[in-house]
């Protein structure tokens, strides 16, 4: 009964220090280009809230820029629509080159 119970113990011991020393989750790398296309969002479209938000992708434009793609899900009084939101960017600088909206449904 003692070697059970100390085996238990250790595995308790064993499990919190895995959780103290484990990092905090980091952010994904899309997320400063999912706030800035939610801020763009919000100016653009000011009456409407945001309901909902997906990352779509990100893909290569050109050898020295990139896209990152969003689909935001927007409501204003009873009008519901999608929206995608397309950030081009430079990709080692992170330049913004341009955003472009786009409804969809």
């Amino acid at each position: 009964m003692r070697a059970k119970a100390i085996a238990i113990f250790s595995a308790l011991l064993l499990s919190l220090s895995l959780t103290w020393t484990m990092p905090a989750a980091a952010e994904p790398p899309y997320a400063k280009w999912g706030r800035l296309a939610m801020q763009q969002t919000m100016q653009t479209y000011p009456q409407a809230k945001i309901v909902d938000y997906l990352h779509v992708g990100r893909k290569t434009k050109t050898p020295t820029t990139s896209e990152e793609t969003f689909k935001l899900l927007l409501q204003e009084g009873n009008r519901v629509w999608a929206l995608l939101v397309h950030i081009e960017f430079e990709t080692k600088t992170e330049k913004v080159i341009a955003i472009r909206f786009e409804e969809t449904r």
